[in-house]
């Protein structure tokens, strides 16, 4: 693959930062409340260690397959292809790219449930009911003109800004109190385990907050040291995340009662110092940053998708695959990745592709962790990377990633499965060609 990034300018902070932005995104805000008041702590306990025998594993089997060799434009989508070769690699990698794409979508009409006030307001006092539409059309179309015009300079900046808007709305959370904290003190009653039987469709609701861990690895060719930066950010990103999780479930079991979790989805701003403001202003935060992390990420494996002749059109992959003369950026990639985003946005409701992406999510870490699997026991002498993970954790990731694919939805599963395989002949025909 030709290099077409401009400097190598970033470090591990941004793949940090990329990473923990997408990880701690809407359903952080909106559904770990409703997890709770349905599973209780004990059960949403659980479910945070499944989801990160998944995540951690691939964080893993990511940071030995980056330190192996360079890893250039792409991402994930780079190392998957030079693993298993171009035509599985492109077949993962246009997945890959259409969850990162539509995910931008999603991340983007979540964003609007921060000004739920203002369409109380409207709908209260004029009786006019206005559309989400109103506001994710503006913001998509307003956030892709900046990345357009700056390129991933301004998005990290954007990042660190917005980042921290979310982390002083967890630390105002995390200093909240509640009458009904006061009379539970801080202990969790040892029987707070329930409704075990919804833990799996509690699990669908929750997985988008278990992806995003790797989104840092799609800036990787614009990395001074991606070996480094790589591990670094990825794996402590994932961490973090992990725990960050543990303690707003923690927070929300001693706070408030179960039905108050289960009727409001923004219950957080219950609890918070200065709740009614700070969490709205942590949800948009949220969002955006995760948005940001997309549309960084998503034109990057478009970019390098082009760059491998993966599209049946030499004019196509010429143009996708341009890099800006000033600084390198996927200029024509990005404006795919706003355009695919948009359409899903004006649409308004992206649910009926929601466990699809979360297929394609999961095919992509299942396949990380099976390449780091096989080449424990069937590697070239040349595999020798400086950070190593134990196989074990990569064929469990690999199994775990399967199974959880037929619980969330079988036939969403098996649908997947199916329009990858066709996508597969498809691009193995082309490539004979």
């Amino acid at each position: 693959m030709t290099e077409t990034t401009g400097s190598k300018r970033f470090g591990s902070i941004p793949v940090f930062f990329t990473a923990i932005s997408t990880i701690l995104g809407a359903i952080l805000f909106l559904r770990f409340g409703f997890a709770v008041g349905t599973l209780g702590f004990w059960g949403v306990l659980i479910l945070i260690l499944l989801g990160h025998s998944l995540t951690l594993p691939t964080a893993f089997a990511l940071s030995e397959l980056a330190t192996n060799k360079r890893v250039e434009g792409g991402g994930e989508y780079f190392i998957i292809s030079r693993s298993f070769g171009l035509n599985i690699g492109a077949t993962i990698g246009f997945a890959l790219f259409l969850s990162q794409a539509i995910s931008l979508a999603f991340y983007i009409i979540a964003f609007t449930e921060a000004f739920e006030f203002v369409f109380n307001y409207f709908l209260n006092s004029f009786n006019i009911n206005i559309p989400r539409q109103a506001i994710s059309v503006p913001a998509v179309l307003i956030l892709g003109y900046i990345i357009l015009k700056r390129g991933a300079n301004i998005g990290v900046k954007m990042l660190y800004f917005v980042v921290a808007i979310l982390f002083l709305s967890l630390l105002l959370f995390f200093l909240g109190k509640t009458e009904y904290g006061a009379t539970m003190g801080n202990g969790i009653p040892a029987g707070d385990l329930r409704n075990m039987k919804d833990f799996f469709i509690v699990f669908a609701i929750v997985f988008p907050a278990f992806t995003g861990m790797t989104a840092g690895v799609g800036l990787s060719g614009e990395l001074r040291n991606p070996s480094t930066s790589i591990p670094r950010g990825t794996i402590l990103a994932t961490i973090t995340g992990m725990l960050i999780y543990i303690g707003i479930i923690y927070k929300f079991a001693i706070s408030v009662p179960v039905e108050d979790m289960l009727a409001d989805q923004l219950i957080m701003s219950k609890i918070a110092i200065m709740g009614a403001v700070i969490i709205p202003l942590g949800l948009a935060a949220s969002t955006l940053s995760s948005a940001i992390g997309s549309i960084l990420v998503a034109p990057r494996t478009l970019q390098a998708l082009a760059l491998d002749s993966s599209f049946p059109s030499k004019r196509l992959n010429r143009w996708l695959s341009h890099g800006r003369k000033s600084d390198g950026e996927p200029a024509n990639a990005t404006l795919v990745t706003i355009i695919i985003a948009f359409v899903f946005v004006a649409l308004g409701n992206v649910n009926a592709v929601a466990q699809i992406i979360s297929m394609f999510f999961l095919v992509t870490y299942g396949s990380l962790c099976l390449i780091s699997f096989l080449n424990h026991f069937g590697s070239s002498p040349s595999y020798r990377p400086s950070f190593k993970s134990r196989w074990y954790l990569s064929l469990g990731g690999f199994l775990i990633a399967v199974w959880v694919m037929f619980k969330i939805n079988a036939p969403y599963a098996f649908g997947s499965l199916f329009l990858m395989t066709v996508i597969y002949f498809y691009i193995r025909a082309y490539h004979r060609e």
